[in-house]
């Protein structure tokens, strides 16, 4: 791509991330950044801008990211918005994205993966089995939500017994939700580790060159007095052995004024070395999912592990940038390299014949 168009598609980025910004964020990041290296807001902000333009990534990335403390070489090594959205564009195309962005359609179409009772709200109207077993559930709670819905925002959960059927139809109705799920129990592990919501496996499935799975970035997101899962809440994330499905590495945080941890923040438990429960399990029911509709090259899975084994939550054409590298510590678009080079190499063969 020549120079100039590329400074015209990233002069594009820069509008849109400024459209999205938190700026809340933004100003205490940029607070804390000033008060910690001494360096002026003046320059830090510049810095970011350009930082857009040469690394192709997002405003507030460069504060995810601690540009302000890496040099060039560093920082080229980091994988931010920009450059994830050309990636996701190349190995899931929009026209297929629908059963991965749709819950609905995501657990239709891998039912044999998801242990847990789902239901929608017409199967609510029409008071089928599908109801009747979220309804009648042994947790005696539902998460109720969109089914477009993104990174666990406006997730409610509500224990059974506070409705009727005709009630919770009128709620969901009046709060525009229309998928209900069994509030899953997780294995009693993951509870001793934090119980205050549910700890989920985020595993990445590539599909390579020759049509098979590689596994990249395992990671535990792990719920820090919260019901939802999500880094941008205040959870942590580490990083899991891909062998062994131990954890190897210290719990990292989105919010960078906070230190990486060894141990839960609040049970104490330790997070190194701690075993994720079927492993192996995990492994295969990703690998399988992956080979479902290799249409959809990239996925990254959530995974709930119960006493009985894992089940899948949702699958995300769109995965978190920051889930995979801030507990990683280090910039991983290196491997993400190599298969966009690989397509970029299948598509010029094919139009070549």
């Amino acid at each position: 791509m020549s120079s100039v168009k590329n400074f015209y598609k990233r002069t594009i980025y820069l509008f849109y991330y400024l459209k999205m910004l938190d700026l809340q964020k933004f100003r205490q990041f940029l607070e804390y950044v000033n008060d910690t290296t001494k360096l002026s807001k003046v320059r830090l902000v510049w810095d970011a801008v350009v930082s857009v333009y040469r690394y192709n990534i997002g405003l507030i990335d460069y504060f995810y990211f601690k540009f302000y403390e890496k040099d060039h070489q560093e920082r080229d090594k980091w994988m931010g918005t920009g450059y994830k959205y050309e990636y996701d564009l190349i190995m899931n195309p929009v026209q297929e994205r629908h059963i991965l962005q749709n819950k609905i359609h995501f657990f239709e179409a891998f039912t044999p993966y998801v242990k847990h009772a789902t239901c929608t709200l017409n199967d609510l109207i029409a008071n089928n089995v599908k109801a009747q077993r979220v309804l009648q559930n042994r947790s005696g709670k539902i998460a109720i939500k969109d089914a477009l819905g993104q990174c666990g925002w406006d997730v409610e959960i509500k224990n059974v017994v506070e409705f009727s059927r005709e009630q919770l139809i009128a709620y969901m109705q009046g709060k525009g939700f229309n998928l209900a799920e069994e509030f899953i129990i997780q294995h009693p592990d993951l509870a001793l580790l934090s119980d205050t919501g549910l700890n989920t496996v985020r595993l990445i499935t590539q599909i390579n060159a020759e049509g098979g799975v590689d596994f990249i970035g395992p990671t535990l997101r792990i719920t820090v007095n919260s019901q939802v899962d999500n880094m941008a809440v205040g959870n942590v994330a580490a990083p899991i052995d891909i062998n062994t499905g131990k954890i190897k590495g210290k719990g990292a945080y989105q919010d960078i004024r906070k230190e990486p941890v060894d141990a839960h923040p609040v049970t104490g438990v330790p997070l190194i070395g701690f075993q994720v429960p079927y492993w192996d399990e995990v492994l295969r029911i990703c690998r399988e999912a992956a080979l479902y509709n290799t249409r959809n090259k990239s996925i990254g899975w959530d995974v709930a592990i119960t006493a009985d084994g894992p089940s899948f939550v949702e699958g995300n054409h769109n995965w978190c940038k920051l889930l995979w590298q801030l507990p990683a510590g280090e910039g991983l678009k290196y491997v993400l390299e190599k298969y966009k080079l690989e397509a970029h190499i299948i598509v010029s063969a094919n139009k070549q014949k």
